[in-house]
């Protein structure tokens, strides 16, 4: 070997078997230079992928530090997508699993000396967005809102991060904040985290939603998942390093989703919408916690021009199209052989 040949990869992915895990574990068995990509997660899946492997590791349990330490050893890069989304009631067990998980990787990575921490955050980490509804970029504040857990974590992490790459200069840490992420095979579990498994897809039809409800003021942005996962393992194999916003177009608003699903759409003032969702989440039909509902109304819109120019990504997907085979998999039972997307009837970055 030449020392102008790249140096073959070895990569250790965590929360390798949900919605980005997936789909990031695929696209680095695509990648020439990654030569062995380890999937963690709490369960093994029966999913198979070239150059794959897969092992069992609860970032949670008592021996959790341990055993990063010995999976860790000699990785050139760790990919960090493991995350809780419930139960949102109970805020102790995500911080538990999503902050105190977080943490026992970003120490195992650096007691081995991994060179490369990739680490998954989030437009939630964002503080609110401008009042003109302006882009920003990856400078805005990372204060999340703090009446949701999903976003105070995502924050939190962050502000850890900072402390992280200030003490160790010499290690690489990328932070990816994607948009909403869909794709046709996680649909079921997204459907069961924030929906409810007694919401049957079949009612996301035309002809049985002849107007579509919406939120006066709700704009959001989203990507498929393999479009993020390119992104990550882009990441990977450049030299690259800081946060970088994920987004495709267009911005998703009532009248898009109206549009989709060819209905006519009747715009609601937040506050029915938020007393339903409150309504349904106290009686527990619903996973989505008010809290952030109130987030999401607030999230910026993210210019994602770094990502194209310092890792040369183009999303193939349009936000419709990802959000069309959400859609799909929601209609249609789909799913992978894995625990948290296993098709209905067999539970994120």
């Amino acid at each position: 070997m030449t020392s102008s040949t790249p140096k073959p990869l070895r990569v250790v992915v965590t929360g390798a078997t949900g919605n980005v895990g997936t789909s990031v574990m695929r696209r680095l068995a695509e990648e020439p230079r990654v030569v062995s990509a380890l999937g963690l997660a709490r369960r093994t899946p029966r999913l198979s992928y070239p150059g794959a492997e897969w092992a069992a590791a609860d970032l949670t349990a008592a021996d959790a530090p341990e055993r990063l330490l010995r999976l860790f050893e000699g990785a050139d890069a760790v990919v960090h997508l493991a995350w809780r989304f419930q139960p949102t009631r109970d805020p102790a067990v995500t911080w538990e699993a999503n902050v105190l998980g977080s943490l026992r990787v970003f120490e195992a990575a650096a007691t081995v000396g991994v060179p490369a921490l990739v680490h998954a955050s989030s437009v939630g980490a964002y503080a609110p967005g401008p009042a003109d509804g302006s882009r920003v970029d990856e400078s805005w504040p990372t204060h999340g809102w703090p009446g949701a857990a999903y976003t105070r974590e995502k924050a939190y992490l962050e502000r850890v991060l900072d402390t992280y790459e200030r003490d160790r200069p010499d290690v690489r840490v990328v932070r990816m904040r994607p948009a909403f992420l869909f794709k046709e095979s996680a649909a079921g579990e997204q459907l069961r985290i924030f929906g409810h498994r007694l919401l049957p897809g079949r009612l996301l039809r035309p002809d049985l939603l002849p107007v579509l409800p919406g939120v006066r003021g709700l704009r959001f942005q989203a990507l498929h998942t393999d479009d993020a996962a390119d992104a990550y393992a882009r990441a990977v194999v450049q030299e690259v390093r800081g946060p970088f916003n994920l987004a495709a177009d267009p911005v998703i608003d009532g009248r898009v989703l109206a549009g989709m699903l060819e209905n006519r759409s009747l715009e609601l003032p937040p506050a029915l919408p938020r007393a339903a969702l409150s309504a349904g989440w106290r009686l527990r039909a619903l996973g989505a916690s008010p809290g952030l509902f109130d987030a999401v109304l607030r999230l910026p819109l993210m210019d994602s021009a770094r990502a194209r120019t310092e890792l040369g990504w183009e999303p193939r997907h349009s936000a419709t199209e990802a959000l069309d085979a959400f859609l799909r998999g929601v209609r249609s039972h789909g799913g992978l052989p894995t625990a948290p997307l296993a098709g209905h009837g067999s539970a994120a970055a």
